[in-house]
Order: C-alpha cells, then sequence, then structure tokens
C-alpha cells in the first residue's frame, strides 16, 4: 500500500471506521511519523514513512448537498461535486443508510431535488434508490478498475427501542420499509417498557445467528444496484453481525457530554456510533482480509 490513498466515503459510521483502521496501523507501529488535516468535508491522516494515507469524506447521503437561499436541497441526481475529491483514491470504502431515514430535527434535508423538481419529502426508500442509482453511474463512469478498489459496506444498525425512538426523535417516522429502530422484544429478557428505552445498560450481545434484519428493504435496494454496475463493487455485508452488538455502543459515555446528558440516558443515550476498540475493527479486519486475500 506505499504510496496509496484509502478513502471512506458517507456518513458518521464511515467515520466510525475511519478512526478504527487509523488506531489498529498504528497499533502495530506505534512510532511511525504521522500527520493529520481535519477539515470539513475531508479529513486525511497520512503515515509519512510508507506515504500511506487514510481518509474521510463526509456525504452520508453521497450524492450532492447544496445549500440555497438557506435551504439544504439533497440532490438526487447530482454528485459531481462529492465525486471530484473522489477520484485519485485508490480503494474506496462506500457507505449510506442512516439518513435516510431520519425525521424531525435530524433530518439532513429542506427539500429534494429529483428529476428537475422540487420535493419536500418521498418514499425514502425511492430516495435512496435513487441517490444509490447515481453514485453507481459515477462509479462506472469514472473509476479507472486498474487503479481502483471499490467497496460498498452495508448499513449499520442503530440500537433504540422502537417505541420510545420513534417518540423522542422521529415523530414523523412511520411503521413502513424506513422504520429501522428497534422492537422491545429484542432486548435482554429482564429489559421492560420503562428500562429498556435504548442501548445503555447493555452488556450482552444478542444470541443466535437467525436474528431478522430491519434492514432487509434497504439491503435489497443496495444489491440491486450493485449487482446492474459495470465497475466491480465487493458489498461487505456487516449488517447483521452487528445488529447482534447492542452492547457495542457509546451510549452515555462519549467523550463531548454534558453532565446533563450522561444524567439523562433516555434521551441523550448514543446507540448509533460505536465505541473503540470495538466493533469497527471488526469490519476492518473483514476489510482487510478482503483487500488482500
Amino acid at each position: 500500500m506505499r504510496g496509496k490513498t484509502v478513502m471512506f466515503v458517507g456518513d458518521s459510521l464511515g467515520r466510525n471506521q475511519f478512526e478504527s483502521l487509523i488506531c489498529m496501523i498504528l497499533a502495530a507501529n506505534p512510532q511511525t511519523q504521522t500527520q493529520m488535516n481535519r477539515a470539513m468535508p475531508l479529513s486525511t491522516f497520512k503515515f509519512l514513512e510508507y506515504g500511506v494515507s487514510i481518509s474521510y469524506f463526509r456525504a452520508p447521503f453521497l450524492v450532492d448537498v447544496d445549500v440555497m437561499q438557506g435551504k439544504r436541497i439533497v440532490k438526487l441526481d447530482d454528485i459531481a461535486g462529492n465525486g471530484n475529491a473522489w477520484r485519485m483514491a485508490d480503494v474506496l470504502v462506500f457507505n449510506t443508510g442512516h439518513w435516510w431515514g431520519h425525521e424531525g430535527s435530524l433530518r439532513g434535508w429542506d427539500l429534494i431535488q429529483s428529476g428537475g423538481k422540487y420535493y419536500q419529502d418521498m418514499d425514502r426508500l425511492v430516495a435512496m434508490e435513487k441517490g444509490l442509482r447515481t453514485w453507481a453511474n459515477w462509479v462506472d463512469s469514472n473509476v479507472d478498475i486498474t487503479r481502483t478498489r471499490v467497496f460498498f459496506q452495508s448499513a449499520s444498525p442503530d440500537h433504540y427501542n422502537k417505541r420510545v425512538q420513534d417518540a423522542l426523535l422521529r415523530p414523523h417516522l412511520g411503521t413502513g420499509p424506513m422504520s429501522l429502530t428497534k422492537s422491545p422484544n429484542e432486548w435482554s429478557a429482564a429489559a421492560t417498557a420503562t428500562t429498556a428505552k435504548n442501548c445503555y445498560g447493555e452488556t450482552e450481545p444478542m444470541k443466535g445467528t437467525t436474528y431478522t434484519s430491519t434492514y432487509a428493504d434497504q439491503m435489497g435496494v443496495v444489491n440491486e444496484v450493485i449487482r446492474e454496475m459495470h465497475v466491480p463493487t465487493y458489498l461487505m455485508d456487516i449488517t447483521m453481525l452487528s445488529e447482534l452488538r447492542k452492547d457495542g455502543h457509546p451510549s452515555i459515555y462519549r467523550g463531548d457530554f454534558s453532565p446533563s446528558q450522561r444524567a439523562n440516558p433516555q434521551k441523550s443515550a448514543d446507540c448509533s456510533h460505536w465505541c473503540l476498540p470495538g466493533l469497527p475493527d471488526t469490519w476492518n479486519e473483514l476489510f482487510y482480509t478482503v483487500l488482500f486475500y
């Protein structure tokens, strides 16, 4: 990998994996010289001795998001702005998922642009498919397969109790295919409606391998889009193995949480991102294996 660049592109779960990979490489050679350039939307960590760069480009929808007259517009047919930053990478790892289902204050847009028209909202699965097809067309048109390898990582699940999370964070999200939170019976046997509001206090993974993914509809879209691409794109399906790890989130122990946030785990616990060291290290072990073997 001397002289090469690995770039993660997507939402903050991509950043989670980016940070994990940096830590794992540093653990193997803690004395090596490094340099960190942190900016928005592109952050890059360089291993100077080897000329290796590990980058993260924030693009939660992959497609472009522009601001016009103070309104954020997700442009489902346009990716040129973001794509210009990806062209020279030797390894590209894309992800998207969480942001297509957000509602209320968590929603990442004011308008959606598609086919020359503007919408206040649309079926989220339809919007995601349109965005992914724009991304796939960009990859097929711009990636040099003699130089660059392309990966797509499936959705990383959160672990919020469905009834409470819908009430607190996603007040308008329905129970259809994009309702991606967990139901109460997916928690520990001792959990009750008042104690199992999210991942707070969870210390054991779920058991077994027959867990049904709540991201099945998203995965269906991802599989179909990738199957129709011309550029070989390796799908790293980490969804189910991650869904079993309800114990692996920062919960109230994020370093940037205030005392008042830590005192209110039912509302504040982070059950979306993952602790490091932790589950993203497993993603990277799988990524490493696919990349080199």
